[in-house]
């Protein structure tokens, strides 16, 4: 995006005086640096709260909140408090560029947890770098997020999440070597940069397995009726069919699947995590699928089980995936913060990010690599009669 271009947009909030959001914390002071002897710091969220994909932007604002809460409650970050600032991007790549642009530029925070997706997140990158205020993406898993086309880091892009390579590789050693499958199929949203990616690194290590793809078939977002495309699945006679996307069409496409009689193993990643999903496909349908995810409740680490019982008392629920990388979001930014040395601004929070080693979450623990993404642990989960159950934990 231009550098005009992005004045329009900015004039455009500038003149827009509502747009729906989530105020929390504390303090009405504007400034997003400390360093002015202020008592707050003011963080933002670029949030899913409607629209498609809803379920994953609610939910990492929620454990974001949590998070803020009990750090609040501590006594804040160096004495601070932080004041968060969610607004709903509608689920849409382009709501979110502008939220970028209000957040940074109205609000002034000094960093803002991105959008939930691949897709919307990717819309923030260029007003990230240009802001100079770092960006945490708790599920955005696609490559070209903190690294651009070209190969160059994304300076001010961060995530709590792991990749999708790493995701699909992972899904294919589980359809390799523990459900022995030799023939599978893929079937991937054309439309998702997320689903490509995963079907990419799925493909090339099923194959290094000596697996073979007998088919690759395609439905877009929003489409409902995937009979034809399955049919052709069918006929193919894989052992395993892996469904990288997001829950609204997989919901559909898994009680499709099933009623036409595909009764093999089908897995995907962490866009299928959403209590949605059950009601889309049903409980039957979905017994025999798994997914790849960041972590799971049932998990008997301690430290998860400390944060699903906080949680708990919060919500009333068990945290899924999403609830636990917003939680981490902001406790990977409390770290980095409370390493700067002198003001707190963007670029210093930007520098400490960047330094992170060996520090523990909930959903793992990470040293950030030289390309701002997290090394750490996959979580292999299995749906039991609607229930997600704990399988096994893979590491990088």
């Amino acid at each position: 995006m231009k550098h005009a271009k992005m004045k329009k947009f900015g004039s455009i909030f500038l003149a827009s005086a509502l747009i729906t959001g989530v105020l929390a914390g504390c303090g009405s002071d504007d400034k997003g640096s400390s360093s002015d002897g202020g008592g707050e710091i003011k963080i933002g969220g670029n949030l899913e709260l409607s629209g498609q994909v809803a379920t994953y932007g609610s939910s990492i604002n929620d454990g974001a909140k949590l998070a803020i809460k009990e750090i609040n409650d501590a006594g804040g970050i160096d004495g601070k408090k932080i004041n968060y600032v969610a607004v709903d991007n509608k689920s849409d790549s382009g709501e979110a560029t502008s939220v970028a642009l209000r957040l940074a530029e109205q609000e002034k925070v000094v960093a803002m947890l991105a959008p939930a997706t691949s897709g919307n997140t990717n819309a923030t990158v260029q007003i990230a770098n240009q802001q100079k205020v770092p960006i945490v993406t708790g599920s955005g898993t696609a490559e070209n997020i903190t690294v651009d086309k070209d190969g160059k880091v994304n300076d001010y892009a961060f995530r709590t999440c792991f990749i999708d390579p790493f995701q699909g590789i992972v899904a294919a050693n589980f359809a390799t070597e523990t459900l022995k499958a030799k023939n599978v199929a893929i079937y991937a949203d054309s439309s998702s940069d997320y689903a490509k990616g995963l079907a990419a690194a799925f493909k090339e290590q099923i194959e290094k397995n000596g697996g073979k793809v007998v088919i690759e078939e395609a439905y877009v977002a929003k489409d409902v009726d995937f009979n034809s495309t399955l049919t052709n699945i069918k006929g193919e006679n894989p052992d395993f069919v892996f469904i990288p996307g997001y829950y609204e069409e997989v919901g559909l496409i898994v009680k499709q699947a099933r009623e036409i009689g595909i009764d093999v193993p089908l897995m995907g990643a962490d866009g299928w995590d959403s209590p949605k999903l059950v009601t889309l496909a049903g409980a039957d349908a979905l017994n025999n699928t798994f997914i790849t995810n960041h972590y799971s409740s049932a998990d008997p680490d301690q430290k998860i089980q400390d944060f699903v019982g906080s949680f708990e008392k919060e919500y009333g629920e068990a945290p899924n995936a999403f609830h636990a990388l917003g939680y981490d979001s902001i406790y990977f930014l409390k770290d980095a913060i409370e390493r700067v040395d002198g003001d707190i601004t963007g670029e210093a929070i930007q520098k400490a990010l960047a330094a992170t080693k060996d520090l523990s979450l909930v959903t793992g623990t990470f040293t950030v690599d030289k390309n701002h993404n997290p090394v750490k642990s996959a979580t292999v989960l299995e749906f039991v009669d609607g229930k997600q159950e704990f399988n096994s934990k893979v590491n990088p």
